[in-house]
């Protein structure tokens, strides 16, 4: 609740008990900040999918009114908010005066909330943050796609801070050496002390390196990143840079980085997206390593298994309900063959091979793939391509040669459970019809953005699948992010 008589942020706004939020010109203007042209009153009316409230304009002279997104807001708050962009169907805004505030904003315990661009939620208590979040992603299969999920979601509360086992900094080496991310809404560099999202090893990291000056960090490392194992105790990091970069300088600097931050077990260096000529939005190591120190990869310890993650490779971001998770999406499930399409480093193939006799797995990504060869049981068949391309192939391909069982013999069978973990642009039409095709008797999906999975289960619904379990994983507290398993039998 409010308290005391203001709330400074550190780009001299304040938000005052009364609600008023004021950012000083001066400031706006040495941020280059566009001049707005015109301030209106709005009523929120709730939020949606992306952070936003949704406001409406008065009604024009034609009778019609025009939606306005505008960030840190609350259903039911009457604001003030300038005008940034206005498009023909709507305009975004920014939030200037709180005329009425919710009786349940709070303070954001970060300093940096409403400048970083990280978080979007922090004015909201945790548990209202988790029922706007199934509500959101109940309109949005409704909106989109005209399904009605079960009237029970499920929600998976997650400790609300300290929960990202990884954590990406963009990183200056001038005038100073500073950490930071993105201003909200920007690509501007906005420096940082701390990030109390990310875990308390991380944090501790930042507070060292920013305490050591960087120990002359070469001026070409742009950005760094960090994962922590599960129980918190050791890092890897891997960084990005220019591809030029002199390798010898930066194997000086990650030798002297261990040495004064001993958690980290090993550095990896990738040329950056800024100065590769090849980009694969599969891959984010798309390129060879250009150097590293130390520890190629960090073992990852859940509850029941444990895997090798690389520098580069995708795991799953909150340190909290990753055991959930891995239950909810393979619990009850047996039987002979199991597909797992998008599979990572093996997160779900790892426990699945428990209780399926053939495990065909999917991975694009050549870095996951790897540690998926790594962590994967003796049955467990990986395969590196695209799912889209994997599924316009017979399964397994020919060339499979275990001797327990007789080339060729599941080409084409129908698989006992598909489950697909795709990345936020969803299946696409492609995948979604090769796995009607299949006909497999359930599928799970797992999604990081309830548009793209409305749009991918409506075509599953259509050919006869049902929703059977809608679960709602808050991976991504403070934020507007959400992850959701849909479980479907037919």
């Amino acid at each position: 609740m409010w308290s005391g008589h203001s709330c400074p942020l550190a780009d001299g706004s304040a938000i005052s008990r009364q609600g008023c939020w004021q950012e000083s010109t001066s400031r706006r203007a040495a941020r280059g900040a566009p001049r707005y042209t015109e301030s209106l009153q709005l009523s929120i009316e709730k939020l949606i999918y992306g952070g936003d409230g949704l406001a409406r304009t008065p009604a024009g002279a034609d009778g019609r009114s025009k939606a306005v997104f505008v960030p840190f807001v609350l259903p039911g708050e009457k604001i003030e908010a300038n005008i940034r962009q206005e498009k023909p169907g709507f305009a975004r805004g920014a939030l200037t005066h709180l005329i009425e505030a919710s009786p349940n904003r709070i303070e954001a315990r970060c300093p940096y909330f409403r400048q970083c661009g990280g978080c979007h939620y922090q004015h909201i208590p945790y548990k209202q943050q988790m029922q706007f979040k199934a509500g959101i992603l109940r309109e949005t299969l409704q909106r989109i796609a005209k399904i009605e999920p079960p009237s029970d979601i499920c929600l998976h509360a997650s400790p609300p801070w300290n929960y990202r086992n990884r954590t990406r900094l963009q990183l200056r080496t001038a005038p100073e050496f500073a950490l930071g991310y993105f201003r909200f809404g920007s690509h501007e560099f906005l420096p940082i002390h701390e990030c109390p999202i990310s875990s308390p090893l991380i944090n501790r990291a930042i507070t060292r390196l920013l305490e050591l000056g960087g120990l002359n960090c070469p001026a070409a490392v742009e950005e760094i990143e960090l994962f922590a194992d599960a129980a918190d105790e050791h890092l890897l990091a891997w960084a990005f840079c220019g591809r030029d970069t002199d390798r010898t300088n930066l194997l000086r600097w990650a030798e002297a980085l261990q040495g004064k931050l001993p958690e980290i077990s090993g550095i990896t260096f990738f040329s950056s997206r800024r100065s590769s000529e090849q980009r694969s939005d599969d891959d984010p190591t798309y390129a060879e390593p250009l150097a590293h120190s130390g520890a190629k990869s960090i073992r990852y310890q859940t509850k029941d298994y444990e895997y090798q993650v690389s520098a580069g490779a995708f795991f799953q971001v909150n340190r909290y309900l990753i055991d959930e998770l891995i239950s909810v999406v393979t619990g009850n499930a047996t039987g002979n063959v199991a597909l797992d399409l998008y599979a990572g480093v093996g997160l779900f193939s790892v426990p699945l091979a428990e209780k399926f006799h053939h495990i065909f797995s999917v991975e694009a990504s050549h870095t996951s793939h790897a540690d998926f060869v790594h962590n994967a049981p003796a049955n467990v068949k990986a395969f590196v391509a695209r799912t889209e391309d994997f599924l316009k192939t017979d399964y397994p391909k020919s060339d499979y040669r275990r001797s327990d069982y007789p080339k060729n013999r599941l080409v084409r069978q129908r698989p006992d459970l598909v489950v697909l973990d795709p990345p936020r642009t969803g299946a696409g039409k492609a995948v979604i019809a090769s796995l009607v095709e299949l006909g497999a008797p359930r599928v799970r999906y797992v999604s990081c953005d309830p548009a793209t999975l409305a749009r991918d289960i409506a075509v599953l619904l259509a050919a006869g699948y049902r929703i059977e379990e809608a679960h709602l994983f808050d991976l991504f507290p403070e934020t507007f992010h959400i992850e959701s398993v849909i479980l479907l039998g037919r």
